[in-house]
């Protein structure tokens, strides 16, 4: 009797298995790229080219969706990224400030800190411009410049590097922006428009006027190859020194297996001849840095960016 019942539950273990539908393989549905910013800057470009590649090798529509943050910085868009499943359908493009600040900001979603690197794939050529008839062509007349008129900057966030990093110069330099205002695009009509003297923005978005404005500073790790004569803040000051990265982020809990199919298409991405081509066009640095290596840039930088906010309090 016993080996008759050991042979019926095995057969019924079997059969149960044979009949149990199998589990999904990642991915099987739409995913989302969120990229906290309007369309049309540099990490929406590389970002629209993985979600191309994505659909191209996993046969499922991949979508690159825009939450700008309304000046506020980019943490809406993180919000979605974080309170989304950890499964793997909803990838962050995120920024330096959303993993180094955002759980520490009093914005409960992203409290404590959500988000692991994927990778690094973006170093912004981010500068700090004026227009070409600004009586000041060099950061140092400027800040001469500022010390007895008042100069309005105009920047993407209080709570974000590129602002810091502006307002913690301003600090050093002995004087103070009149104003500064958060703007959802900073491009070649702010300046024109007058509505910022100074603006923080990223060369790729005022490369069509790049002749009629001046490049006083770059928050990068080189000089960038289109504007060889702007220094970077780190030569201004070596304190300062801190780069503007973007990269590609997942809540803590989702699967191995799952982060390392987004990871083999985006390097692959990233390093293809069209984003390389990009890269050349507009100064960025077009790489991937692995996670690890990524998570312990996110650490040294955490250091930095508590030097900079130290010169601001």
């Amino acid at each position: 009797m016993k080996h008759f019942l050991t042979i019926a539950a095995t057969a019924a273990l079997t059969a149960g298995a044979i009949g149990a539908p199998a589990l999904a393989e990642y991915p099987e549905k739409p995913v989302n790229f969120i990229v906290p910013w309007p369309p049309g800057d540099l990490e929406d470009v590389l970002t629209r080219m993985i979600a191309e590649d994505f659909q191209k090798e996993y046969g499922v529509a991949a979508a690159v969706v825009n939450k700008p943050g309304g000046g506020g910085g980019p943490f809406p868009g993180a919000i979605d990224v974080a309170t989304a499943p950890a499964d793997g359908y909803t990838i962050g493009s995120f920024v330096i400030g959303v993993p180094l600040i955002g759980h520490e900001i009093g914005i409960d979603e992203l409290t404590p800190a959500k988000f692991d690197p994927l990778g690094i794939f973006l170093t912004y050529p981010f500068v700090l411009a004026t227009s070409g008839d600004a009586p000041f062509k060099t950061i140092e007349e400027m800040a001469e410049h500022a010390k007895s008129n008042d100069l309005a900057l105009g920047h993407f966030g209080a709570p974000l590097t590129p602002t810091k990093v502006s307002l913690a110069y301003a600090k050093t330099a002995g004087f103070e922006w009149g104003s500064e205002a958060a703007f959802d695009a900073l491009d070649c009509n702010t300046l024109a428009s007058g509505d910022a003297d100074v603006i923080n923005t990223t060369l790729q978005l005022v490369l069509p006027c790049l002749d009629s404005i001046t490049v006083l500073a770059t928050m990068t790790d080189e000089r960038i190859s289109l504007t060889p004569d702007a220094p970077t803040m780190a030569e201004v000051n070596p304190e300062l020194g801190i780069s503007l990265w973007n990269g590609l982020f997942v809540t803590k809990d989702t699967p191995q297996d799952v982060r390392e199919k987004i990871i083999a298409v985006a390097k692959k991405t990233v390093m293809s001849e069209r984003a390389q081509k990009l890269a050349a066009e507009t100064g960025a640095g077009v790489y991937w840095q692995d996670a690890d290596t990524s998570a312990g840039r996110i650490e040294t930088d955490t250091g930095k960016l508590a030097t900079v906010n130290g010169l601001i309090e």
